[in-house]
């Protein structure tokens, strides 16, 4: 099975989904994108089989969101969409695409879903214990 993570490694749930992931048995395409960046094809498509919009991907916080006014109710999508393209960090994270769908994993708890073989147990970086057989 092949899984590709969109991540960011200055960022705790991303690390804890490729840890999740690797947990399952799986070894996934990491893509980075903060040195990569995003096309806008890419975008629409993770967008549309996540079933997120522009304003629904944004990273609000830990990112230049507010400064770029992205976060007032009036700016449509395409305007968000062309900020994400100028700037990579602007995307919420981590986003995983696998066999089973593609979604963003946030919480990290998310992921077990997206997983043939999801562990049964895994501790974050923080200490909380999570389980994957309740998904």
């Amino acid at each position: 099975m092949t899984i590709v993570i969109h991540h960011n490694s200055a960022c705790g749930t991303s690390r804890n989904v490729l840890e999740i992931i690797r947990a399952s048995g799986e070894e996934p395409i990491v893509v980075n994108y903060l040195e990569e960046g995003w096309t806008r094809p890419q975008l629409l498509a993770l967008f549309a089989a996540a079933g997120l919009t522009p304003r629904t991907a944004l990273r609000g916080t830990k990112s230049p969101a507010e400064e770029l006014g992205l976060l007032e109710p009036d700016v449509d999508d395409e305007i968000i969409l062309k900020a994400m393209l100028e700037h990579p960090v602007l995307v919420n994270r981590p986003i995983v695409c696998s066999p089973k769908g593609v979604r963003l994993c946030r919480p990290s708890e998310f992921v077990f879903e997206l997983l043939e073989n999801p562990p049964a147990n895994f501790t974050k970086e923080d200490g909380e214990k999570i389980s994957g057989s309740q998904n």
